[in-house]
C-alpha cells in the first residue's frame, strides 16, 4: 500500500522558527505545503523555509507582497524560495508521487485583484489571463499521481455565509470572498482531469464577528476536497502552559485522499488535538 502524508502550514504570520523545523523534522511528512502569508516579507522566515530538508511547496500571501510598489521585495522571496515557489507553476518532485499546481500570489481574496507588487515582478495579468496560466501550468503535471492546487485565497462559489468556508466575515453583509480566477481555472482543469484536493489559507478559521469558527473543510459533487489551513494564531498553549503547533494533515493512500485533519502538536510531536476532518483509512 503506497502512503503519502502530507503536511500542511496555514498563514503563520510570523509564527516560524527554529521549534517549528525542529517539529517538522519529528513530525516527518513527506511534504510540506505552505499557504502564504509567511512573515510580512522577513527574509530570515523565507530562507528558513526555502531551507527545509524536504519537498516543500509555497505560495505567497497578501501579506508577503511587501511595502514597495516596485515589487523587489517580492521579487526576493521568489528567489529565495526558488523551485519551491508555486506562482502559477507546477511544483513536480522525484518523491512524493504527487503534482502541486500553484495559483494567482500575493491574492487579497474578493473576487480578482492584482497588487502593485505582483505587477511589478509578472506584469498586468487578466482574470482570464490568470485562469490560463494555472491550467497551462496542470497541463504539464502527470496525469498518473494526484493534483493538488495550492493557493492563498480558496475559489469562488463554495458559499457567501460569514461562517462558510471562503466567506468574508469582517465586514457586514458577508459575501464569497474566493477568487474567481482559481475557480475557472478548476473548470477548465476538470474538462482534461480531477483535482484530488485544493489547498488554501487566508480566511481565518476563528470568525471575527459573532462567535464560532469557519467551515474548513468541503467535498464537492465530483469528489475535489477543499481544504482551509488558516488556523491563526498558529501557535497555542495547552491547560498544563505547554506549547502546541498547528498543522494541517492529509494522507494519500494508493493515490487516494483518506485522511484529512488539523493537528496542534506538542513539542516532542505527540498530538495533543486533532479535529479530524476525513478518515476512510483502516
Amino acid at each position: 500500500m503506497s502512503v503519502i502524508n502530507l503536511a500542511i502550514a496555514g498563514d503563520l504570520h510570523g509564527a516560524w522558527g527554529d521549534d517549528d523545523r525542529e517539529l517538522l523534522l519529528k513530525v516527518n511528512p513527506d511534504a510540506i505545503l505552505f499557504v502564504g502569508d509567511l512573515g510580512e516579507g522577513d527574509f530570515r522566515l523565507v530562507k528558513s523555509i526555502a531551507n527545509l530538508p524536504l519537498p516543500s511547496a509555497v505560495m505567497l500571501g497578501n501579506h508577503d507582497r511587501g511595502a514597495d510598489a516596485s515589487g523587489d521585495q517580492l521579487q526576493s522571496q521568489l528567489a529565495i524560495l526558488g523551485d519551491s515557489n508555486c506562482s502559477w507553476r507546477l511544483r513536480d518532485w522525484d518523491y512524493p508521487p504527487i503534482s502541486v499546481v500553484g495559483g494567482r500570489p500575493c491574492s487579497p481574496g474578493g473576487g480578482y485583484f492584482l497588487t502593485t507588487q505582483v505587477k511589478g515582478v509578472f506584469g498586468p495579468v487578466s482574470l482570464e489571463e490568470s485562469a490560463i496560466r494555472i491550467f497551462q501550468a496542470s497541463q504539464n503535471a502527470s496525469k498518473s499521481i494526484p493534483l493538488i492546487l495550492l493557493a492563498h485565497s480558496g475559489p469562488s462559489g463554495l458559499g457567501s455565509e460569514a461562517f462558510s468556508i471562503c466567506g468574508r466575515d469582517w465586514k457586514n453583509p458577508s459575501l464569497d470572498w474566493g477568487d474567481k480566477d482559481l475557480a475557472m481555472a478548476i473548470d477548465l482543469i476538470r474538462k482534461e482531469r480531477s483535482i484530488d484536493l485544493v489547498v488554501f489559507g487566508h480566511m481565518h478559521h476563528k470568525l471575527r464577528l459573532g462567535k464560532g469558527y469557519r467551515q474548513t473543510y468541503y467535498r464537492d459533487s465530483l469528489g475535489t476536497i477543499y481544504l482551509n489551513a488558516a488556523s491563526v494564531p498558529r501557535k497555542g498553549i495547552d491547560e498544563s502552559g505547554e506549547l502546541l503547533s498547528h498543522f494541517s494533515w492529509v494522507q494519500f493512500l494508493d493515490g487516494q485522499i483518506a485522511h484529512a485533519s488539523h493537528r496542534w502538536y506538542r513539542k516532542d510531536a505527540s498530538i495533543a488535538y486533532q479535529e479530524t476532518l476525513l478518515n476512510t483509512a483502516l
